[in-house]
């Protein structure tokens, strides 16, 4: 998992400390936005006539296009594939992180000759820079820590590129952003490169797909989903964040509250084994980054909670981690996954 579930804890607490110095180096999913506007304006100072100006807020911040950019940065697959999607590979000057995950098949072959700025962790600045983009598109705003080596955003900006950070990965928001947050993305996006019709296509794909699984589970038994996280012998609980809200969208009663305070400001909190085994959920929902780290999760959750209801009916369902990134069309295909794991009959 390479998504960073956080960036920095604060120390007051031990096994906070541990989970999220662990989860740092692993996943890139701290953030979360304020609000999200697109907007499109005229600019009457246009001597050929007039331009659309589009205005979009990001993470608390107002991005201004009088153009479409021309050169495009996926700072995650994810994110290089949402591009794609849209229509925008030749567009592309660099990708980044490309080993956290591999691109879908269909897409594969137009990123083939896209440059790699970076492999297992977001490009250092000098390489990111280097490649002269206008847009750099985020999962979360951790790619942009100049503590780390990265771009900072106004680095960027001094080099005459905008950053745009998923919706759901804007930090005020990673405890509360939703599935449908990457609509958001798709829309903004859309606007921002003048391709709104390949943008309300590729959203309306996506709603569908919703749609099709709330239909399908629709007056269905919510079964007890618990999600987890498991690193050799830490175990840690998944209680808020778009993966709280992928698990009530594939029809789960998570065992975790969101409200409770051990998520009041990180979506994730380390836990004893026997908080599992007093919730006895139905199912258990892990992320993974392949299948070692499957097998060797599944032998722990076997081993160590053989008389849970999940455990015993195997109702244990693997995620690709990349899919719980904010910003990604992969949160859609794990509602998908969860449903018919948690709903078979419906499917």
């Amino acid at each position: 998992m390479n998504n960073r579930f956080a960036r920095t804890r604060p120390r007051a607490a031990t096994r906070t400390h541990t989970l999220r110095s662990t989860l740092a180096v692993l996943s890139a999913l701290p953030l979360a936005l304020t609000a999200c506007g697109t907007g499109v304006t005229s600019d009457p100072s246009n001597s050929a006539g007039p331009e659309e100006t589009v205005e979009v807020t990001n993470c608390g911040r107002e991005l201004t296009f009088d153009t479409a950019p021309e050169n495009l940065v996926g700072m995650m697959p994810s994110q290089t594939e949402m591009l794609i999607r849209l229509g925008l590979q030749d567009s592309l000057v660099g990708q980044a992180q490309t080993d956290v995950s591999t691109l879908p098949d269909d897409i594969a072959d137009a990123a083939a000759d896209v440059p790699v700025l970076s492999t297992d962790a977001p490009p250092a600045r000098e390489d990111l820079l280097a490649a002269a983009p206008e847009l750099v598109v985020s999962p979360t705003e951790y790619e942009f820590t100049a503590e780390q080596g990265f771009a900072s955003i106004d680095q960027l900006e001094e080099n005459g590129a905008q950053a745009y950070v998923a919706t759901g990965g804007c930090a005020d928001r990673r405890n509360t952003a939703e599935v449908t947050d990457v609509l958001t993305d798709i829309t903004d996006l859309g606007a921002i490169m003048r391709v709104p019709d390949a943008a309300e296509e590729l959203s309306a794909e996506a709603g569908n797909r919703l749609s099709a699984v709330d239909e399908a589970i629709d007056g269905s038994k919510r079964p007890t989903v618990a999600q987890v996280y498991v690193e050799g012998e830490s175990l840690s609980a998944i209680g808020a964040g778009v993966e709280a809200d992928i698990i009530k969208r594939a029809g789960g009663d998570n065992v975790f509250d969101p409200d409770a305070p051990e998520f009041a400001e990180f979506f994730a909190a380390e836990i004893n084994p026997e908080e599992i085994i007093s919730r006895d959920p139905e199912a258990i929902v892990f992320g993974v980054s392949g299948p070692a780290q499957e097998e060797k999760t599944r032998e722990y959750l076997q081993s160590t909670f053989p008389d849970v209801a999940a455990v015993e009916n195997d109702v244990l369902i693997a995620l690709p981690q990349a899919d719980l990134h904010p910003g990604t069309l992969g949160n859609i295909d794990s509602v998908e996954a969860i449903a018919e794991g948690l709903h078979p009959d419906a499917f």
